[in-house]
């Protein structure tokens, strides 16, 4: 009996069925942001603090239930914290921001009086049109929209943030009591012979990953309060806002020291006069994380970023657009996973050779 030529194999199939499998793993990551966003999030965060609750238990033997609520407890008063002094300020900033550049960009230039004189043009069109109106005696119909106000959206925005970080740090507290004991379970429904790698391959991982992260979160924490010291010595407002800006945008790699230099800039521009002055904070800050990127922390977790930067860009935009700003601070951090992971399993080896430098 001869195959039909017609007919087609498992193999012409594979490239199809793959490809729809990848679109629908998109669409889920899209639309189950809400849920998938928490999750990814604790089990970050709890990869960082696993060692500290592992350090704990074997040296001090302190139950796991116990240092891993302290953790959380401490995480959850440091978040509230920086939330609490970091607010009110960026707050005024945000209102005082678009006079500030105005006068940066425009100042009294001709670019300015012709904005204006437009503006004057454009008003009195409509209070010539207002007068036709009424004197022809026609009537109008006003239409109103109804939107939601932007306190109405603010409070959805903050009720979600909310309840998203609730699950973020119960998961995470659930995680570091118990992630451990569902690996072992999971490795004990594999073959004898696969079990050593597989359980070699989670802790290898779990190692270097929060090896990294915790020596880059400790990196940026350092160059965020430098910097806010610094714009504190030099005079700028809210020096708490602009090392909170340093130290997060550093999980960005490229991109996010060219946003805060340029932002650096912009704010000591507006709020300085003497040109030295102006750039004390940004210099300081490109010093900071230029001596912390090529030489710091190399030495301190023997490797950098092994991956090519086209697939870091590609990578921030990507989770960018999938999860917004959160998923751009993650951006990092998943390719760190998703590095390691590819570099440990054999069969995905190939995929690691292929995006790295």
């Amino acid at each position: 009996m001869t195959n039909d030529p017609q007919k087609p194999t498992r193999s012409d199939l594979a490239m199809p069925l793959n490809g729809l499998f990848a679109l629908g793993v998109l669409y889920t990551l899209y639309l189950a942001h809400q849920i998938l966003l928490p999750i990814v999030l604790a089990v970050l965060t709890s990869l960082l603090l696993f060692p500290l609750v592992k350090k704990a238990r074997d040296h001090a033997h302190i139950p796991r239930v116990l240092s891993a609520l302290a953790l959380v407890v401490v995480l959850l008063a440091g978040l509230i914290g920086i939330g609490a002094t970091v607010a009110s300020p960026a707050l005024e900033w945000a209102q005082k921001a678009p006079d500030g550049i105005s006068r940066l960009l425009m100042g009294n230039s001709d670019i300015k009086a012709q904005i204006e004189r437009v503006s004057e043009s454009a008003q009195q069109v409509e209070e010539s049109v207002g007068e036709l109106s009424q004197g022809d005696g026609s009537s109008t119909n006003t239409v109103v929209l109804q939107t939601d106000s932007w306190r109405n959206q603010l409070l959805v925005k903050t009720q979600n943030f909310v309840a998203g970080l609730a699950l973020t740090l119960a998961l995470t507290y659930f995680l570091l009591v118990g992630g451990e004991r569902i690996i072992l379970n999971f490795v004990r429904q594999l073959p004898r012979r696969q079990r050593r790698d597989v359980l070699r391959i989670a802790r290898d991982s779990q190692q270097q990953i929060a090896q990294f992260l915790a020596v880059l979160s400790l990196s940026n924490l350092l160059i965020g309060i430098a910097t806010g010291l610094a714009s504190w010595a030099i005079g700028l407002p809210d020096p708490a806002v602009w090392g909170l800006v340093a130290g997060l945008a550093r999980f960005i790699p490229y991109l996010g020291v060219i946003l805060t230099t340029t932002l650096l800039a912009v704010v000591s521009v507006t709020s300085l006069d003497t040109p030295w002055m102006m750039a004390v904070v940004p210099a300081i800050y490109l010093v900071l994380t230029s001596t912390v990127g090529f030489f710091i922390e190399p030495w301190i977790h023997g490797f950098r970023m092994a991956i090519n930067p086209v697939v870091i860009f590609v990578s921030i935009f990507f989770w960018g657009w999938l999860w917004g700003p959160v998923g751009v601070l993650m951006a990092v951090p998943l390719m760190t996973l998703i590095q390691v992971v590819l570099k440990q399993v054999p069969k995905l080896r190939p995929i690691y050779k292929v995006i790295a430098r």
